[in-house]
C-alpha cells in the first residue's frame, strides 16, 4: 500500500510572538515493512533557520527557529509513504517472558542491548502505583511473551475507556489508571508502563492511521489526528507493535513516524516562544492511498 500523510497544524497567538523556537518530528521513518519516498514540511512564516538531524533514537528531527515578530504559525507536513504487509507472528512461538527478562541481564547482540534502554522509567512514565500485579495477569509463569503482550492489549481495550476529556499531553500514567481512561498516549503508556514493571522492554511509538478503511473494513478509533501505540520486544520477531486504542497489531493503515521512551520524546511539535500569550491550535491530519489523493489533488 501507498499513503500520502499530511498533517496541518495552525496556531494563532492573541499577541504578536517575538521569537519562537521549535522541535519537530513529522517526518516518518523507514522501517522494515515501511520506505518513505518523500516527505515536505512547508513553515509559514518562513523560520530563520532550519536544521535536520537524527535524534538519539534515530529518528529525523528538525529543529526550526523564527526571529520576526508573528501571530500565526502554520507547519504543514506531506508525505509519501509505501507499506508492506505485516509479517505474520506466531505468538505462541515466541521465548517464554521470563527468559526475556533474564536474557537482558546479559544482552547478546546490539539489539538486545538497544532494547535494555527501554526497559527503565521515563519522563513521563514513572509508576508510583505497583502495576505489576496488572501486568502479572496476562503473564502467567512461562508463557510466550507475545502472547502475554497481545493479552495485556486486550485488557487496556476492555478495561479503559477512550476519552479526550480527562486527560492532557502531561497527564501521569498513575492517573490513567485510576481513571482507566485517557487517549491513544495514555493506553501506550499504561501498556509500556506494565510491561517494564515486569521486565519486558517497551518503546512509544507515534504515527497516524488511514483516515477511511476499504469498505468493510472498521474506522479505527484515532484516525483524525497524530496516533499512538506501543511496542514490545519479543524474541525471536525482535519488537512488535501493539495499538492498545484498537486492540489491533499495526498493520498496512498504521504509519510509523517515530519512536522513543514516551510521547516527551516524539511529540509532534515542541516548542519554547516569547510573547504571544494565549493562543490557539488547530490541527487536521489526512491519511490516504496515494492513487485517491493524487486524484483529489
Amino acid at each position: 500500500m501507498e499513503y500520502r500523510v499530511r498533517h496541518r497544524t495552525t496556531y494563532h497567538y492573541l499577541q504578536p510572538v517575538a521569537q519562537s523556537q521549535h522541535l519537530l518530528h513529522l517526518a516518518p521513518r523507514a522501517t522494515p515493512r515501511q520506505t518513505v519516498v518523500g516527505t515536505h514540511i512547508a513553515i509559514t512564516p518562513p523560520p530563520t533557520r532550519r536544521t535536520e538531524r537524527l535524534d538519539a533514537f534515530g529518528n529525523l528531527a528538525e529543529w526550526v527557529t523564527l526571529e520576526d515578530p508573528h501571530t500565526m504559525l502554520e507547519i504543514l507536513a506531506e508525505s509519501r509513504v509505501t507499506e508492506a504487509a505485516r509479517p505474520p507472528h506466531d505468538a505462541a512461538r515466541s521465548v517464554p517472558w521470563e527468559a526475556v527478562r533474564a536474557a537482558l541481564e546479559q544482552p547478546d547482540g546490539p539489539d538486545a542491548a538497544e532494547a535494555v534502554e527501554f526497559l527503565f522509567d521515563s519522563p513521563l512514565v514513572q509508576p508510583a502505583l505497583d502495576l505489576s500485579a496488572y501486568a502479572l495477569a496476562s503473564f502467567p509463569p512461562a508463557r510466550p511473551v507475545l502472547a502475554g503482550a497481545i493479552d495485556l492489549m486486550g485488557r487496556i481495550h476492555a478495561d479503559f475507556r477512550y476519552d479526550t476529556t480527562v486527560t492532557d499531553a502531561t497527564t501521569p500514567v498513575d492517573r490513567v489508571f485510576e481513571i482507566r481512561a485517557g487517549v491513544c498516549q495514555d493506553l501506550a503508556h499504561v501498556g509500556i508502563a506494565c510491561l517494564r514493571a515486569i521486565g519486558i522492554p517497551a518503546r512509544y511509538v507515534s504515527g497516524y492511521l488511514l483516515t477511511m478503511p476499504p469498505p468493510g473494513m472498521p474506522r479505527l478509533v484515532g484516525a483524525d489526528a497524530s496516533h499512538a501505540w506501543f511496542a514490545a520486544w519479543c524474541p525471536p520477531y525482535g519488537w512488535v507493535d501493539l495499538d492498545p486504542t484498537n486492540d489491533v497489531l499495526p498493520g498496512t493503515g498504521h504509519v510509523t513516524v517515530a519512536w522513543g521512551r514516551d510521547y516527551g520524546d516524539v511529540a509532534p511539535i515542541n516548542g519554547v516562544v516569547v510573547g504571544g500569550r494565549d493562543h490557539t491550535i488547530e490541527v487536521g491530519v489526512d491519511v490516504a492511498p496515494w492513487a485517491e489523493a493524487s486524484t483529489e489533488s
